[in-house]
């Protein structure tokens, strides 16, 4: 069985090379990869069921429009030859990342830094911290 390389996706540059490094890698390796947006969703709101019927619709339109992204990515790489397979999931990026890696029994885990700003590094290199600490595989930080 080949090694699977899950492969954080989020229509970035940065994600981007993260991706083109996890493809040179498995075109080397013959891993395949697993490309994972995660769009994060707190569950801990409290709404009336007029809203939360709401709100699962905006869920349910973002998990479509977050598919349409990462999909062409995931069909391009197979193309390339390069197999891979992709998924979206609302949640906490760095949790549902080494969940996904555990249900994949997954050799490695591939990000792209995130963008320069402190604003942006504060938010989002998080993911960084994150898997640094609590990922059950080595982690790869694409810059």
């Amino acid at each position: 069985m080949s090694d699977i390389y899950v492969v954080g996706f989020h229509s970035t540059e940065h994600s981007s090379r993260a991706v083109d490094y996890a493809a040179k890698l498995a075109k080397k390796s013959g891993a395949a990869l697993h490309l994972v947006q995660v769009i994060e969703w707190s569950p801990y709101s409290f709404h009336t069921p007029e809203e939360l019927a709401e709100r699962h619709g905006r869920r349910e339109q973002e998990l479509t429009r977050a598919l349409a992204q990462v999909q062409p990515v995931t069909d391009e790489l197979n193309g390339s030859g390069v197999s891979a397979t992709c998924e979206v999931r609302h949640g906490h990026a760095g949790e549902l990342l080494c969940s996904i890696a555990s249900e994949k029994n997954a050799d490695q885990i591939i990000i792209g830094r995130t963008g320069d700003s402190a604003l942006a590094q504060r938010l989002l290199g998080g993911l960084a911290i994150t898997l640094a600490q609590i990922s059950p595989v080595p982690t790869t930080i694409v810059p």
